[in-house]
This record gives C-alpha cells, structure tokens and sequence, in this order.
C-alpha cells in the first residue's frame, strides 16, 4: 500500500506532463489508456526510462528533457525502419512527444529473458537478413544521434565519402572543439587522405545497420529470440555493425559462427574493423574524455601502419 501511494504521489507531481503521455498512448492504441503503475528501469546514461502500465498494458518509456524531441523521434523511425525489414525483432515505437520541459519515446515493452541454446546463433543469422536490407545510396532520409551525438547521415553514392566527411571528419572536427588537438588531429588528416587504401579491393554496398550494436543494445525475449534497440540507424557497411559488437567485450563465437555462415565477412575486416571502431572511440572521447582520445590515437597508429 505504501508503493503504491508513493507511485500515486509521483504522478501528482507532474499532472499535465503524465496526462499528456496517457492521452498520446490512448490515441495511438484506440483505447483510454491510464497510468496506474509506474517502474523506473536502469541501463541507461542518456535517458531515463520507466515501465508504465495501466488496464493491463505495459510500455517502456524514456524520458529526456525538451530539446530531445527530435532525438526521440528518429529513434521512433529509425525502430520503424529496423522492424520493416522483418528480419530481427525490435520494440515497436507506440508514440512520442513532449511538454515545454520534458520530452518522451513509448515503445513495446518487451519481457527479457536470458537467452540460451542457439539464441547468439539465431542473432548472428538474423542480423545478416536484416544487412540484406540495401539501398540505393549510403546514408539515411533524416539525420539521428550516436548516443546523445548528433549523427549526420547525408546521402552519398560513395561509401569512402561518406565515411570520411559524415562519421570520422565530423567527430574529428567535434574533438578540437573539446580540446583534443595535436597528434590526435595530425594523425587523423593523415588517416583520412589515405582512407582509399583500406578499401582498395573492397566495395561495400549499402546495408540497413542498427549503427550502435554493443551488448547493451541487444538482448533476447522469453522464448529466447534476439531483440535490438537504440538503434542509430542509416545504411552502411555492414562491416561497421558488425565491428562495433567487438568494441566492449563480443557477443561470442556462436553468433559470429552463425553471422560469418549466413554472410561471410571479407577477409580485409580484420583491419578496418578497427577503422569503423575508431569512430565511436572518437564519440566516446567527445561525450566522457580524454582516456578515449588516447585509445583512438593508438587505434590511428595502428590503421596508418597499414597505409
């Protein structure tokens, strides 16, 4: 009885704001939808993020503060966009908005589990189905976040274009600002005149990528099937989703078995892995500091000694 009134209290405190997240989840679903439970979720840095339920409906909600709006909603698209491909499964965006201080994303919520069996399997299979997904040109419709990054994603029929002015010229040029200057630029004008080299003979055609897969973006539901989420979205090599899931530790032999089975990767991966890795070191030391900047130096001197 005591949780439950303290969960009473809280919403009174913002009356309007949890007001307008019920009526926004009511005209999305067809149906009066009131909040009578609230439970607040870790995992997150940039967002907080709540399981909300009412009328036995449970969502997933995060919350951010007003000038995130946009950010909320290309997750919502990009999550749209993931799902269409009907290769992996993702948590269905329900509706976003915002008042004058808060802005909100309600997705599915979806029930994890541990995975087991052949779940890293099935992972690395369906990540390939879904990097079959292609377009015409490298990029996305809209530009989203990296974190709480902004990621710019302007269409372009060259792959080593894109790469260079859009991922790692933009974070370059984001780092002097920061104070990171010095080595880290000159190695990195260096790295970026001579980008061609890496893909000499390699052309990548444009793959639907997730754009952030680490393990804290991907779990497995209660019958054991994977599920992605906060995505960064755009077409690209795949090879840069699949270097990111290296990045903190690996999702395991058995989804690159599966992965490598389904598509196999071109054996020059093992060196611009470390290429498309440099880009989120290069965010990572923009958004927390300076033990970042000095990886991504060390990862640009063993990319020019390729060169």
């Amino acid at each position: 009885m005591a949780a439950q009134a303290s969960q009473n209290r809280s919403l009174k405190r913002f009356p309007v704001f949890w007001q307008n997240i019920e009526q926004a989840v009511s005209d999305a679903i067809g149906l009066t939808f009131t909040i009578d439970h609230k439970t607040g979720l870790s995992g997150g840095s940039i967002n907080s993020a709540y399981r909300i339920s009412g009328g036995g409906h449970h969502y997933f909600l995060k919350l951010n503060q007003a000038d995130k709006l946009d950010m909320f909603e290309a997750e919502a698209e990009g999550l749209r966009e993931l799902s269409n491909a009907k290769a992996i499964r993702v948590p269905m965006p329900v509706c976003f908005g915002g008042t004058e201080d808060k802005s909100w994303l309600v997705t599915e919520y979806i029930k994890l589990g541990s995975g087991a069996g052949d779940s890293a399997q099935k992972l690395g299979q369906q990540l390939a189905a879904l990097h079959r997904n292609s377009s015409q040109r490298f990029g996305w419709f809209r530009d989203n976040t990296i974190g709480s990054t902004a990621q710019a994603n302007r269409w372009s029929e060259n792959w080593i274009k894109f790469y260079r002015d859009y991922r790692l010229l933009y974070q370059l040029r984001l780092a002097a600002k920061n104070g990171f200057t010095g080595s880290l630029q000159l190695k990195g004008e260096r790295l970026l005149e001579n980008l061609d080299v890496f893909f000499s003979t390699y052309s990548p055609i444009p793959s639907l990528l997730h754009g952030d897969l680490w393990g804290g973006n991907c779990a497995f539901d209660e019958t054991g099937q994977p599920v992605i989420f906060d995505p960064a979205v755009y077409y690209g090599d795949r090879e840069a989703d699949i270097a990111m899931t290296e990045l903190f530790g690996g999702f395991g032999s058995g989804f690159y078995d599966a992965y490598n089975k389904a598509w196999p990767l071109d054996e020059g991966y093992r060196v611009r892995k470390t290429l498309y890795n440099l880009y989120h070191i290069l965010n990572h030391a923009n958004l927390f500091g300076s033990s970042y900047a000095s990886q991504a130096e060390s990862m640009m001197d063993r990319l020019l000694a390729e060169i």
